[in-house]
């Protein structure tokens, strides 16, 4: 943790962006100002170059298990994937198994995390049912832990999907102990009929995947998950938002009161259905729940992004192989493993779509991928701005600059990429996480191991400022 000192540099935040220099000791900035001393720093010349904070990733699922076979990156692989694409912070969902102890199931976790990480992380934890045993355990999750969010799954019937009670006293605990509920919300029942429905008919290609998911089953899982949680008086955020269905359901609860937020992901920024269209089971690497939605959702999620109906952008990196993987469902749309490789291009897609397209500005953007989750999952202020105490998480990124993403490139494990052959504006130089450099000059420095698991605050109203959240 030598002393550094980024001279030059445009400094962005959520509400600010302006020229300065930003001085690094310790792992934290200590000063930011204009000609700082320079006695006993390492300089690092960033002009014409934007310095951000390092990205917080909510959304990923490492080393997962899923559909009788394992994501093809660890917490190795994905997170050297991460600090490649500007992502200094990750949250991995960690899994359970009803009877068995959640302690036990978050011991895996660390377990699969251990000296592997070069970026910091923290964990959600899947909560699949509620009794009296499970509740007595949360206090201790949480204090001790320092895990203070609860994913809810509303699809994955008979595999993850849990039911409206479940959701609904998931809600209250949350609420009477500081933690933020999350749903993944499809109306997993009627998507097990239409499912059914389509194999018993021979429709069997990867386009069903999408077919069988409507939006309306998105939509109304999304209604449902935020009229419990103004019931319950609780809190709640909507991962992978991925159509107008969605959002106008998380924006009319909002209007009404309640404390929900949404997130979004690359994926459907920018990709859409007509890609699992594509021959020769091509379209397999496009599936993922929810599925890519018509094209007409995109510019609707970029308006919610940029007025404020929802608030996060995450990756779902859920990462298998085309050839080995994604052709166990040859034959069989629903024992496709869903997932796709994300984490590495979230950050780069958003400034080159978002920013360099003129669809959102440099503060909105720093806010959707770095500081409204930072506070959202108890992790500011040490993460996601660039300010005098906070981790020195810093992203020096040069934006003249273009490049081609490929699988030819990349450095993820898995076999393509779902974004191969586009141009995106913007290059990421060098990452810093608490003041070292974990790439630098596009070469990676950082040594598997050094991310810190991140014990988190619990989730607490007064830590946020309603201006920031309020929909425009």
């Amino acid at each position: 943790m030598s002393k550094k000192l980024i001279t030059n540099g445009t400094i962005v935040t959520a509400s600010e962006v302006y020229e300065g220099d930003v001085l690094i000791e310790g792992g934290k900035v200590s000063a930011i100002g204009k000609n700082l001393a320079r006695e006993g720093a390492e300089v690092i010349d960033a002009k014409n170059h934007y310095l951000f904070p390092g990205g917080i990733d909510p959304h990923t699922h490492l080393e997962m298990p899923f559909g009788g076979t394992v994501t093809k990156d660890d917490f190795e692989t994905g997170t050297i994937a991460a600090a490649f694409g500007g992502t200094t912070t990750i949250i991995d969902f960690c899994l359970t198994e009803k009877g068995k102890p959640l302690k036990e199931a978050i011991d895996v976790w660390h377990n699969k995390s251990k000296d592997k990480a070069v970026v910091d992380y923290s964990f959600h934890l899947m909560i699949g049912e509620i009794n009296e045993e499970v509740l007595s355990q949360l206090p201790e999750v949480i204090e001790e832990e320092g895990i203070t969010s609860f994913k809810v799954f509303m699809a994955y019937k008979d595999v993850f999907q849990a039911d409206d009670e479940t959701l609904y006293q998931t809600l209250i605990a949350a609420k009477e102990l500081g933690a933020l509920v999350m749903v993944h919300a499809e109306n997993g029942d009627v998507i097990h009929y239409l499912t059914k429905k389509a194999l018993e008919e021979g429709k069997t290609d990867p386009i069903f995947h999408a077919l069988t998911r409507p939006p309306e089953a998105e939509g109304e899982a999304t209604g449902r998950a935020a009229q419990l949680t103004h019931m319950a008086d609780s809190q709640l955020y909507v991962v992978h938002v991925s159509c107008n269905e969605a959002v106008e359901k998380i924006s009319e609860a909002r209007r009404k009161g309640a404390e929900v937020y949404g997130e979004t992901c690359p994926q459907y920024l920018v990709l859409d259905q007509s890609y699992m269209e594509k021959p020769d089971f091509e379209g397999a690497k496009y599936v993922w729940s929810p599925p890519l939605r018509d094209k007409s959702n995109q510019e609707l999620l970029w308006r919610a992004l940029k007025n404020g109906e929802l608030q996060t952008i995450g990756s779902d990196q859920c990462s298998f192989d085309f050839k080995g993987q994604k052709d166990l469902g040859r034959g069989d749309f629903t024992k496709i493993p869903n997932g796709g490789p994300i984490i590495e291009d979230r950050f780069s897609l958003l400034y080159s779509e978002g920013v360099a397209k003129g669809r959102i500005s440099l503060q909105k953007f720093v806010e959707v991928t770095s500081t409204n989750t930072a506070r959202l999952f108890g992790l500011a202020p040490e993460k996601g701005t660039i300010a005098v105490g906070s981790d020195a998480d810093i992203v020096i990124f040069n934006p003249d600059a273009s490049r081609t993403i490929s699988a030819k490139t990349h450095h993820m494990a898995v076999d393509y990429s779902a974004f191969e052959g586009m141009e995106v504006e913007g290059e990421i130089v060098s990452v810093l996480s608490r003041g070292d450099f974990i790439v630098k000059n596009k070469e990676l420095t950082a040594v598997p191991g050094r991310g810190e698991f991140l014990k988190r605050k619990k989730f607490n109203t007064s830590e946020r400022s309603e201006e920031r959240f309020t929909v425009m």
